[in-house]
């Protein structure tokens, strides 16, 4: 058992007691081919979450503070996670981003760049679709409905796979693909929030 595995473990058995997860749409997350996995970001617990919750293991890219702290320094790398700048140009995080979606595999970032403190969506970086459209990847996109409370209800749903050939065809940009992928968040949050 690898550490991504083991990790993946832990933090349901963790978790799970804490919060009632109700995971919807698993059956639609692609089974092969590269995949940007797009979600919001309402909570610190949300890259376990999303990682817990996925039908396939996720690199995650994460701010280069954090590999910066003693013990989860040494632990992200380990757990598939890869250190991004934030606020600048990263050349080695787009390498490295880009690199895992032309292997097959799967990166997952939060568009929003930061957390949102009222749930609301915010404006999309246009860095994820950069990613969407360079890397030889289709979009999927999660929304995670919380509150974080303790034996509350948290839903993580996954929707359709926005297929990104359509718009490396006729030369979209990075912006506008963007704003697709936060429209098919702000969708899935629509549709699943009373």
């Amino acid at each position: 058992m690898n550490l991504y595995t083991f990790g993946k473990a832990l933090v349901k058995t963790a978790l799970t007691p804490l919060y009632r997860f109700e995971v919807l749409g698993t059956e639609k997350f692609p089974k092969e081919g590269g995949i940007l996995l797009c979600s919001n970001h309402i909570h610190a617990l949300d890259p376990p979450v999303v990682g817990m919750t996925s039908p396939r293991t996720v690199h995650f890219m994460a701010k280069e503070e954090l590999f910066k702290l003693p013990v989860l320094g040494r632990l992200l790398p380990q757990v598939n996670a890869f250190p991004v700048k934030r606020g600048m140009s990263d050349r080695e995080a787009l390498r490295s981003a880009l690199r895992i979606l032309k292997n097959g595999d799967v990166v997952g970032l939060f568009p929003e760049g930061t957390r949102s403190t009222d749930g609301v969506l915010k404006k999309g970086l246009s860095g994820a679709g950069f990613f969407a459209l360079r890397g030889n990847a289709d979009v999927m996109p999660c929304a995670i409905i919380g509150p974080y409370k303790p034996f509350r209800k948290v839903k993580v749903i996954y929707g359709d796979p926005v297929l990104m050939e359509p718009y490396r065809e006729r030369k979209a940009s990075a912006e506008e693909v963007t704003a697709v992928i936060m429209a098919s968040i702000q969708q899935l949050l629509d549709e699943n929030t009373k």
